[in-house]
C-alpha cells in the first residue's frame, strides 16, 4: 500500500506542526522497525510535514496524535493536490514544486525511493506544471514571502520609508527579499549566518548585508524584522532583543517569524513588538483563496484525470514481474532455437539478421496479447488472472 502521514496548516497551527513533526518522526522509526516499509519519501516546509511510504498492507495500530493519515487513492490524489499548490496555504505558490523535486532527489539519492514513489512523484512533478501551465493558479505573487511583505504593509501601510532587515539568505530568505524589491523599498538588509551568501542576496536586490555577529545593531532601528532561517532553534529571544533595540523602537516594531521551527521565542510579543508567525497569515491566505476559487476548479479537473492514469500506470508496474518474466524466458528460447536455426541452414551469406530479426517479430507478436491483457487484468486489479499468470510463466529452473 501507499501511505501518506501528515501534518499541515489545514489542520494546525504553528504550535502543533512543531510538536506534531518530531511525534511523526517517532512514529516513522517504529513502523520501520515494525514493518517492511519498501519506499519512503520525506517533506518538510514551514508549514508542513510529510512522509510517503510504500509498504506491505497491514494494521497501523498507532497512536496518530492528530496526524492525518490517507492511503492509496486518497493519498495519490493528495500529492497531486499538493503539486499544484491547492494544499499550500497560499494557493498556486510555486515553491512547493520545488520542495518536492528536492524531495525525490534526495530520495532517489540515499536509494530510499523506488518504482512505486518514483512512479507517483514523477506524475505529481508533471501535473504540477500542467496545472500552472493551463491555469493561472499562480498568477501574481503568490509565496509565504510574500504574504509576510503583504502582512508587513497591512500593519504598518506603505513600506518605502521604512528599513526592512531580512534574517536568512536561503529560498524562503530568498522569496521574501523579491517580494520587498517588488515594493521598490530601497532599506534592505540581509543577515545571515553565511555571509557570502547574503552578499549575493543583496547584490541581487540592492539591499545591503551584514555579518550574522551584527545582527543586534541591524535591529536597532528596524522598522520590520522578517526572519525565515533553517536553524533548529531560536535564534531571537526577549532577552536579546531588549539588549539591542532602544523601548521607545520596541513598541513600533514588526516582527513576522516565518521558520519553521520558529526563530523568535513567543516572549518576544511582551516587550510591545508586534510579532506575527506563519498563523498570522491566514487572513491573506484566505484572501489569496477566493481570488484563485475559478483556477483551483480547473486544476481540479487535471488533476482527475491525471489521477485515474496514475492509478493506471501503478497497476502496471505491479504485473510488470510477470511480464519481465515472459519476456526473459522468450528470449532465451528465441536466442537459442536462432543459433540453431542458422547453424542448419549453413552458409547464409551474412543474412543471420534476417533469421534473428523474423524470430523477434515472431516472438513479439506471440505474446502481443498476451501481455496486453495481462496489463488490462491488472487495471482491473484481476488478482485472479494476475495469479494464474504468475503460476503458468513462473520459472522452474
Amino acid at each position: 500500500m501507499i501511505l501518506n502521514i501528515r501534518i499541515d496548516h489545514k489542520t494546525a497551527d504553528i504550535n502543533k506542526i512543531e510538536e506534531s513533526t518530531s511525534k511523526m518522526d517517532e512514529i516513522f522509526a517504529k513502523m520501520q522497525e515494525e514493518h517492511h516499509v519498501q519506499e519512503f519519501i520525506q517533506i518538510k516546509t514551514c508549514n508542513r510535514a510529510e512522509i510517503y511510504l510504500v509498504m506491505d498492507e497491514c494494521s497501523l495500530d498507532y497512536q496518530w496524535n492528530g496526524l492525518v493519515v490517507e492511503k492509496n487513492e486518497k493519498a495519490l490524489e493528495h500529492v497531486l493536490k499538493l503539486s499544484c499548490g491547492l494544499e499550500s496555504m497560499i494557493i498556486g505558490e510555486d515553491q512547493i514544486l520545488g520542495q518536492l523535486k528536492e524531495a525525490y532527489k534526495s530520495s532517489v539519492k540515499t536509494s530510499c525511493c523506488g518504482h512505486v514513489l518514483g512512479t507517483v512523484f514523477t506524475k505529481a512533478i508533471h501535473v504540477g506544471q500542467a496545472v500552472r501551465k493551463k491555469t493561472r493558479i499562480n498568477q501574481g505573487s503568490v509565496s509565504i514571502g510574500s504574504a509576510a511583505v503583504n502582512l508587513a504593509e497591512s500593519v504598518l501601510g506603505d513600506l518605502k520609508c521604512k528599513k526592512v532587515l531580512v534574517i536568512g539568505a536561503g529560498k524562503m530568505g530568498t522569496l521574501v527579499a523579491k517580494a520587498l524589491v517588488e515594493k521598490h523599498l530601497k532599506a534592505i538588509v540581509v543577515a545571515n549566518r553565511t555571509y557570502d551568501r547574503a552578499v549575493c542576496l543583496a547584490k541581487e536586490l540592492g539591499g545591503s548585508a551584514i555579518h550574522f555577529d551584527r545582527l543586534s545593531r541591524a535591529m536597532e532601528d528596524a522598522d520590520v524584522v522578517i526572519s525565515a532561517t533553517g536553524a533548529p532553534h531560536t535564534i531571537l529571544t526577549a532577552e536579546k532583543l531588549k539588549a539591542a533595540v532602544p523601548p521607545e523602537n520596541l513598541e513600533k516594531m514588526v516582527m513576522i517569524d516565518i521558520a519553521n521551527p520558529r526563530d523568535i521565542d513567543e516572549d518576544v510579543g511582551d516587550l510591545g513588538v508586534r510579532l506575527y508567525n506563519i498563523d498570522d497569515l491566514r487572513g491573506i491566505a484566505d484572501k489569496n483563496k477566493k481570488m484563485r476559487e475559478s483556477e483551483a476548479e480547473e486544476a481540479e479537473k487535471i488533476i482527475a484525470e491525471e489521477l485515474e492514469l496514475l492509478e493506471k500506470s501503478l497497476r502496471h508496474l505491479e504485473v510488470e514481474p510477470v511480464i519481465a518474466q515472459i519476456r526473459s524466458q522468450a528470449e532465451a528460447i528465441r536466442l537459442r532455437e536462432t543459433e540453431k536455426a542458422i547453424r542448419k541452414l549453413g552458409d547464409i551469406d551474412g543474412k543471420e539478421k534476417v533469421v534473428d530479426d523474423l524470430t523477434k517479430v515472431v516472438v513479439d507478436r506471440v505474446f502481443l496479447n498476451i501481455i496486453h491483457n495481462l496489463k488490462e487484468a491488472a487495471e482491473h486489479d484481476d488478482k485472479a488472472v494476475l495469479k494464474t499468470a504468475k503460476y503458468i510463466f513462473k520459472n522452474n529452473r
